[in-house]
């Protein structure tokens, strides 16, 4: 409204003020009101790729959000009753190998040793498997399984991929019995839209 029409009518210019002062304090209300959320799609079955979901989902969910993973291929074996994740040089060429115990001159030092030379050796695998995990609980840092706990306790969504069950010929009782639904993709995505944070692992 121009300043001579706002002169000629003032009750206009208090009541747009009214209105403004409504609309921010309405806004205020709903934006204090509103939870928000997060998806989480997992489909890594590695040791350190199992860690970033459930911390994440964990954290979130610690902060009042609503949390769901959805897992899928791989990442299906966070899922299992029985966890057994390794850690493969292979396909992960800034892998850190750096060693928790040991003399000071060499313990925590980076083992300049190539990703190509290690996946060639037999056993390395199970040799970076347990360097990780002896890290980890040198660190302090929870196994996976504790983590898993801390997400159902949080009230965490678990949610499995019925397609890639029916892929991989799993079958319901290899998992834990908390998996809080199981779906395709197609019913999974409706979630995911109204999330405030969707994420892919």
């Amino acid at each position: 409204m121009n300043n001579a029409a706002a002169r000629a009518n003032p009750n206009a210019t208090d009541l747009d003020a009214w209105f403004d002062q409504r609309f921010e304090e309405k806004m205020a209300e709903r934006e204090a009101a509103h939870t928000p959320s997060m998806t989480i799609i997992a489909t890594k079955g590695t040791l350190d790729m199992a860690y970033p979901p459930f911390i994440l989902a964990s954290t979130a969910a610690a902060l009042g959000w609503e949390v769901s993973v959805f897992f899928t291929f791989y990442g299906l074996s966070l899922l299992k009753r029985e966890v057994d994740l390794k850690v493969t040089p292979l396909g992960n060429p800034a892998m850190p190998m750096k060693l928790p115990t040991g003399p000071a001159w060499l313990k925590g030092r980076e083992l300049p040793i190539p990703t190509s030379v290690m996946s060639l050796l037999p056993g390395f695998e199970g040799i970076a498997t347990n360097l990780m995990q002896k890290t980890m609980d040198l660190k302090g840092v929870a196994r996976i399984e504790e983590l898993r706990a801390l997400c159902l306790e949080a009230d965490v969504k678990l949610v499995a991929c019925q397609m890639t069950v029916d892929l991989f010929d799993y079958r319901k009782d290899d998992f834990i019995p908390e998996i809080d639904d199981w779906v395709g993709a197609a019913s999974f995505l409706p979630r995911a839209l109204k999330a405030d944070v969707n994420l892919f692992m």
